[in-house]
C-alpha cells in the first residue's frame, strides 16, 4: 500500500509566496478545489479497495461544502496568521455563484479552505499543505 506521500499530487512549477497571496483569492480556490479532490481520490482509492461507484460517494461526502466548511473549523487554530488571511480574503469574497445544497456560510468557508489548499500548492509549500490536508481529513465520516 503507499505511503501518506504518494497522495499529494506535486506542482511542476510553483511561484513565490508573493506571488500566490497576489493572485485571486477565488483563483486559489479553483486550484485548491482540484488539489483536495485528487487528494481525497487518490486517499480513498489506496485505502478502501471500493469500486469506483462507491469511492463517488465516499469523496463526494469529503469534499462537498459542508464538511469543506467543518474541515475548515478543524484545521484553524494551526494556521499561521499568513494562511488566516488567505483564508479570510477567498472566504469574504463576492461571489457570484449560488451555494447548491448548502448554506451560505458553509459555501464561504469552503471557499476560504480551497483557497488555502491552492495557495499553499502553488507556492510550493507542500510539507506544510500535506499536514493540513492529513488533519482535515481525519474523521471526515463524522462531518455530516
Amino acid at each position: 500500500m503507499a505511503n501518506k506521500t504518494d497522495f499529494l499530487p506535486l506542482a511542476g512549477h510553483t511561484v513565490t509566496e508573493k506571488q500566490a497571496r497576489e493572485l485571486n483569492p477565488l483563483v486559489l480556490a479553483y486550484i485548491g478545489d482540484s488539489v483536495q479532490m485528487l487528494y481525497v481520490r487518490t486517499r480513498t482509492a489506496l485505502e478502501s479497495g471500493c469500486k469506483a461507484g462507491v469511492l463517488h460517494k465516499m469523496v463526494s461526502q469529503e469534499v462537498k461544502a459542508h464538511s469543506q466548511a467543518v474541515a475548515a473549523e478543524k484545521i484553524m487554530p494551526l494556521l499561521t496568521e499568513e494562511e488566516q488571511g488567505v483564508y479570510r480574503r477567498a472566504k469574504n469574497s463576492h461571489t457570484n455563484n449560488i451555494a447548491k445544497n448548502a448554506t451560505s456560510v458553509d459555501y464561504r468557508k469552503a471557499s476560504g479552505l480551497e483557497a488555502l489548499i491552492g495557495y499553499l500548492y502553488i507556492s510550493g509549500q507542500n510539507e506544510r499543505l500535506r499536514e493540513l490536508l492529513e488533519k482535515a481529513s481525519e474523521d471526515a465520516d463524522n462531518a455530516d
